[in-house]
């Protein structure tokens, strides 16, 4: 029998790669062999984002080129899953007569059910309903970045009625994992050879308070800084509102709990901030700013912002660029507003015209690159911790890495010079150059032969 093949794309944040990783599991266990080349893949299968309108257009333009795979014979099923699929299912389905099979945001274990169909003439598997898969340690996953670092989701969903968001209407309500079972994940990875965890979901300071007894995301954090060989614990998604002194405390300790916190702020105007239905005020934000720079001076902060959102005014902008100058964000993550039906603000009519976003885009853009490489500076002449990841994407003949202030994928990198090293370990580097965004090191200052010739370490498949 020839050998079956599956190819896969996972579009939008990190919590479709964990689904799309589980959907690679779920292939491993159907003897399936995953291939690069979409055209060498019997299965093509599509991890969608629905969020915004600008996903929504890559996932469609994704789902279009490849399923001219289909024409030339050489893909047999395409199959769409994930959030494009869970928000219009009906849609999808009339519209694509191409695609085989929809799974949607919580049919991921259901793609067996499909590589187990014969190829001849098979019902086409639609979305189920209602979203309320949550993952499970028992579940297949494998992991698609290196081994050594690895993205963890704690909960499913989201509860909060934030006005711009459509994630509730086709993610469900919150759906935390339990204490025990995330701690058996992370305890299975660090086994294999990860040591940083990034734990991540839609709303992760609000973990465990569905849960029966009640949880919280300390209880959660202490749990895991008990697992041995974890050396990096990062947290994304901490909405501002219930940051306390509970939790900010925990990244001052010294402890596998990494100095960086991802607080999604959205704006800087109090009008706007009751506008987006946020639950808190500007005030709230630069308290927080304020006692985490004073528990943890060294902490790395990242952010996003929306900009156009219906009713922005001039002043609401101008109120935003005082935070950002205030704040000093290491790491910020710029939106456009997107029109969402079925959210609040989409039933609202003063939209702000594009040229203006752009025009504030840019600006802000330019002040926090400014911010950033000023922030940067406080590393040169340092001696720093850093993760080594691989090859240097700027030159085939540097390393590059992330100190404990870079998450994987989304902010800056250190490049590295002078030493060999091995993805996956932990290195003392000297800082020497920094740029607007990432930063220059020497790794001869943690060798023992610093005349040894720059060699470089290809980055294993995870």
């Amino acid at each position: 029998m020839s050998e079956r093949t599956i190819h896969f794309v996972s579009l939008g944040c990190a919590k479709n790669r964990v689904d799309t990783e589980v959907m690679l599991g779920v292939s491993d266990l159907s003897g399936y062999s995953l291939v690069e080349d979409p055209k060498a893949a019997e299965v093509i299968v599509i991890n969608t984002c629905g969020f915004i309108e600008s996903a929504k257009q890559e996932s469609i333009d994704t789902i279009l080129q490849l399923a001219d795979h289909k024409e030339d014979g050489s893909c047999q099923r395409l199959v769409v899953a994930g959030c494009l699929s869970q928000r219009y299912p009906e849609e999808l389905a009339r519209e694509l007569p191409e695609v085989d099979h929809f799974l949607g945001s919580s049919d991921m274990l259901k793609l067996g059910q499909i590589l187990r169909l014969d190829q001849g003439n098979t019902p086409r598997m639609l979305v189920g309903n209602p979203a309320d898969y949550i993952f499970r340690l028992q579940d297949p996953r494998r992991l698609s970045l290196a081994q050594h670092s690895a993205y963890v989701k704690i909960a499913e969903g989201c509860s909060r009625k934030c006005s711009f968001c459509s994630i509730p209407s086709f993610r469900g309500t919150q759906r935390s994992r339990p204490v025990a079972d995330v701690v058996g994940e992370v305890q299975r990875l660090v086994s294999q050879g990860t040591i940083e965890i990034n734990l991540i979901s839609q709303d992760t300071v609000s973990y465990g308070r569905d849960l029966s007894p009640r949880s919280d995301l300390p209880s959660l954090i202490d749990a895991l800084c008990q697992v041995p060989e974890l050396r990096w614990l990062r947290l994304f998604y901490l909405y501002p509102e219930q940051l306390d002194d509970t939790l900010l405390s925990r990244f001052a300790d010294e402890s596998p709990v990494v100095p960086y916190v991802d607080m999604p702020f959205q704006h800087g105007s109090d009008a706007m901030l009751k506008r987006m239905r946020r639950g808190y005020r500007a005030e709230r934000q630069r308290e927080i700013i304020e006692r985490l720079r004073t528990l943890a001076p060294d902490v790395s902060l990242r952010t996003s912002f929306i900009l156009g959102h219906p009713g922005e005014t001039d002043a609401d902008f101008e109120e935003l660029l005082d935070l950002v100058r205030f704040a000093e964000f290491d790491h910020v993550g710029l939106f456009r507003y997107s029109h969402e039906e079925g959210t609040h603000s989409g039933t609202m009519d003063d939209l702000v015209e594009a040229a203006v976003v752009d025009e504030r885009y840019s600006e802000l853009m330019k002040l926090q690159k400014r911010i950033s490489k000023k922030r940067l500076r406080r590393f040169v002449g340092r001696e720093i911790d850093v993760l080594i990841e691989g090859e240097s994407e700027e030159s085939e003949w540097l390393l590059q890495g992330r100190h404990a202030g870079q998450a994987p994928e989304v902010d800056g990198v250190v490049h590295l010079t002078n030493g060999t090293a091995t993805p996956g370990e932990l290195r003392r580097v000297l800082i020497t150059h920094a740029g607007d965004y990432d930063l220059v090191g020497d790794l001869s200052c943690g060798d023992d032969n610093p005349d040894k010739p720059a060699r470089k370490r290809r980055l294993p498949v995870g």
